[in-house]
């Protein structure tokens, strides 16, 4: 689980980057939960985006002590490109870069986001291959929490943020300006597909809680309208035709 950390540990490990890498790096980038405002304590990441003018074994082999650091504040492995790979990566990773694109702070460095551009064929794309993977992935996982509440409960916490994660792609897709919280976000996917609000707001309270406190009857019951809800989803990203 992710701690909170402080504007101190955010200098410290762009001051350790920066003696790590010296004129290689080019770019730091806060992005997701703690830079949109809606990072909730033990359960979500401050992740980074280190950027490199050029990326050799021994340029990441130097990283390890930083990222160690880092990693021991609880936190998760940084992604590194380097400057060029930015410049043709949105058409494999729109989803990514959507996201780092609507809610990210540069710690150091240029703003290695400026001006990219986000093809709507490959965003549909990949956000039905990534929906259809979680689907996929909460049945299998269904199958030996199914008898227990709270194992089942966790299943559904645990998997809400990448569902949530996908909301703003959607509603880029369905032609609207995604909100940066995953609350905002959730609010206009359900008004925009027909989705039950009630449901994920009772998620996401109790994710507020840090846990989901229920019995094996009512995880079931919450378990199976959940899929539904992914499901109507899916079918609505489907549906999108893009031009």
């Amino acid at each position: 689980m992710a701690d909170h950390i402080d504007s101190k540990d955010l200098k410290r490990i762009v001051e350790d980057l920066r003696r790590t890498h010296g004129e290689n790096l080019a770019s730091v980038v806060l992005y997701g939960s703690a830079a949109a405002g809606d990072f909730i304590e033990q359960r979500s990441d401050h992740n980074l985006l280190i950027v490199l003018a050029k990326i050799t074994l021994e340029d990441l082999r130097l990283s390890e002590a930083p990222i160690r650091e880092w990693q021991r504040l609880g936190q998760a492995m940084p992604v590194y490109f380097t400057v060029d790979e930015l410049n043709h990566a949105a058409d494999v990773f729109p989803i990514e870069f959507l996201q780092m694109e609507k809610a990210r702070k540069v710690l150091y460095g240029s703003d290695p986001l400026v001006g990219m551009k986000i093809s709507k064929t490959n965003l549909r794309h990949q956000t039905e291959y990534e929906l259809r993977t979680r689907l996929i992935q909460l049945r299998r996982l269904y199958i030996a929490a199914s008898t227990s509440g709270e194992k089942l409960s966790a299943l559904i916490s645990d998997s809400f943020a990448s569902i949530a994660a996908l909301f703003r792609p959607v509603l880029m897709l369905l032609g609207h300006e995604p909100p940066i919280t995953k609350e905002e976000s959730m609010r206009a996917i359900v008004r925009l597909v027909g989705m039950d609000r009630s449901l994920f707001e009772r998620i996401l309270e109790q994710r507020a809680k840090k846990e989901l406190s229920l019995s094996e009857a009512e995880a079931n019951e919450l378990f199976a309208a959940y899929l539904v809800q992914i499901e109507q989803l899916i079918k609505a990203v489907n549906g999108i035709e893009c031009r």
